[in-house]
């Protein structure tokens, strides 16, 4: 399992690859858009940005899954968003838009999981090699 310092690392590379040249790369992994989340750090009260994808919209919700690899632990991002879910997420080409993040529901997540697996097989396997249930959250666009 990658540390946290490598995630950290990762990040950070991907990151620097959105902005160089003009943000034209690394918008997409795989089949899946990358998106910027911005969120409020818990203990800091800083912004904290990663890069995540994106597997598919749920009607106007953007879905992202806390998979941290398949790791014990929840990654930091969901965390602070647990703590403050008012986020900023950015796609390719576009500005900020302020989101509300929730987990999604037992209800939900039984619906949606299959479809997150369908769209990266990945996560499955992710889930195999951990005993915790790892979260699908759901942005959703914030009111006009």
């Amino acid at each position: 399992m990658p540390s946290d310092t490598m995630f950290k690392a990762a990040n950070r590379v991907h990151q620097l690859l959105l902005k160089v040249p003009g943000g034209k790369f690394g918008w997409q992994t795989g089949k899946m858009p990358v998106v910027q989340l911005t969120t409020t750090g818990r203990t800091s009260g800083k912004p904290r940005t990663v890069v995540l994808t994106s597997p598919f919209n749920d009607g106007d919700s953007m879905v992202v899954v806390a998979s941290k690899a398949g790791s014990e632990q929840h990654p930091q991002w969901y965390l602070n968003l647990v703590e403050n879910p008012k986020v900023e997420v950015q796609l390719k080409g576009g500005a900020n838009q302020t989101m509300t993040a929730r987990t999604a529901t037992s209800d939900e997540r039984a619906r949606l999981w299959p479809l997150v697996t369908k769209s990266y097989d990945g996560y499955g396997k992710y889930q195999d090699k951990t005993e915790r249930e790892i979260p699908v959250v759901l942005l959703d666009p914030q009111p006009a």
